[in-house]
């Protein structure tokens, strides 16, 4: 694999305030970049919210591939009674496409049922919990988890345990276990984990208070910092997703999370929900950009309820983006030239040396041994090369800074994806970008507590009065 080095930036004062201007003008738009409240529809139902997709050769076990999908945006620590739930009667689903032709050739579904143990109580657990089968924990919940394909659907687990909310130190004194015990192994190999965690998420979200009021010494600080998610990921040996079941012919995969629920629901007389229909689609995430900033917010929704082989509706939307055109009136910095092809490559192709003007032979399907280049579809997935080992000294800027295991070949936890897409929106693929461009960011490069060392990876949920560092 091969980078066409990223030139460094040489910033004067000038340069650097010009650098922070253009940072403070597409923030407010991108902040809202990995799908937290992004679509009005979706944005009244949290738990339906897909808020972020990762994908990464698993750096431990790196035959596997892991795949992380968190909802339910801005959980606050210690929000009880209630707490945070899956949705009941929901299909929360990861998507693989393997051929290149926009269709899921393989979805794990998770769906949940709520149990309580007495219900008339308002108390989440009555006492202090240890285990994920403590008598004391009177709400939790249990899953199904099915692997669908052409050949039919198969059950992989049938009554598995969600780690529950972390309600505090009194009530959960050691929570680590209980997030370890939600850790299930599956029965041709791999792993999946149901439960909360912290929002693996970083960014600078203060833009939106009136754009800092020309202050940009404000910017740096992680707005999403403290906040939990909900958080579903499986860890699976690469044949399991490669077409045709291998992985060194055909090492590429494009991977999408979605939600949906019945397409009716009535509530009866006596408060019981009658839920029917077919599942109906109502959120749709895969590339941590697509329908935050390119799709116009009346078209928002359409996206959410589309498949990707439709996609070909919003092209127009990737080639002639937005966002640049606001920069150059505002800020006066030059709008790259549309048709933006290197935007097509990153949102709905991936990259490939002989199909586009970006110098790099990275994660296109069309490089599968065995895909039908005539059957390929544009759409957006987050694009992941299998075979790539794990990076021994990653780098947060990912491919744009010649690491090829990071975003957007996948998506690591640590990936500054904001950093990352405001510069590839800027033209930093382009050959002739500005050289301010190169040192774009939000200042914020790290989430603010440390990942696990081991799956599932995410740190785990925040709480008050319990130190994270």
């Amino acid at each position: 694999m091969h980078h066409r080095p990223i030139r460094k930036p040489a910033l004067g004062a000038a340069a650097a305030l010009v650098a922070a201007a253009c940072v403070a003008s597409l923030a407010p738009t991108i902040g809202s970049a990995s799908s937290h409240r992004e679509a009005p529809l979706v944005a009244g139902e949290p738990r339906l919210d897909n808020t972020d997709v990762y994908a990464f050769v698993s750096p431990d076990s790196p035959d596997t591939v892991t795949m992380i999908a968190n909802w339910l945006p801005f959980e606050e620590p210690n929000g009880g009674p209630n707490f945070y739930s899956f949705a009941t009667e929901t299909a929360y689903d990861i998507n693989i496409d393997n051929d290149g032709d926009a269709l899921p050739d393989i979805t794990y579904r998770w769906t949940f049922d709520d149990n309580y143990r007495n219900r008339n109580t308002f108390l989440y657990n009555t006492g202090p919990v240890t285990t994920l089968d403590d008598p004391d924990l009177n709400y939790f919940q249990t899953y199904r988890l099915q692997a669908i394909t052409e050949n039919g659907t198969s059950t992989l687990i049938r009554n598995g345990k969600v780690a529950p909310s972390r309600v505090g130190q009194a009530s959960m004194p050691n929570y680590g276990a209980l997030a370890d015990a939600a850790v299930t192994k599956l029965p041709n190999g791999g792993q999946t984990f149901a439960g909360q965690a912290d929002d693996p998420f970083f960014i600078e979200l203060g833009i939106f208070n009136l754009l800092y009021n020309g202050d940009f010494s404000q910017i740096g600080t992680d707005t999403v910092k403290g906040y939990n998610v909900n958080t579903l990921a499986i860890q699976v040996p690469k044949k399991a997703l490669a077409l045709k079941g291998d992985s060194t012919r055909n090492p590429v995969v494009g991977i999408w999370s979605t939600t949906s629920r019945k397409r009716i629901e009535v509530v009866g007389t006596k408060n019981q929900r009658d839920r029917s229909g077919e599942f109906r689609q109502v959120s749709r995430l895969g590339m941590p950009l697509v329908n935050e900033v390119v799709i116009p917010v009346g078209r928002k929704d359409e996206f959410n309820a589309t498949e990707p082989k439709n996609d070909s509706r919003f092209l127009k939307f990737v080639t002639d983006p937005e966002v640049p055109k606001l920069v150059e009136q505002i800020y006066m910095i030059p709008a790259p030239k549309t048709p933006r092809q290197d935007l097509v490559e990153t949102f709905l192709t991936g990259f490939c040396k002989d199909c586009g003007p970006v110098a790099v032979d990275l994660n296109s399907q069309r490089l599968n041994k065995d895909v039908d280049v005539n059957k390929f579809r544009p759409s957006e997935q987050l694009r992941l090369n299998m075979s790539i080992p794990p990076a021994a000294s990653p780098n947060r800027l990912g491919v744009i800074a010649g690491d090829n295991q990071g975003f957007p070949n996948g998506r690591r936890l640590a990936d500054d994806v904001l950093d990352v897409t405001l510069r590839v929106a800027e033209g930093v693929l382009l050959p002739d970008h500005p050289a301010a461009v190169d040192g774009l960011g939000d200042a914020v490069d790290t989430n603010n507590v440390k990942f696990r060392g081991a799956f599932p990876y995410v740190a785990l949920p925040n709480a008050i009065g319990v130190n994270q560092q």
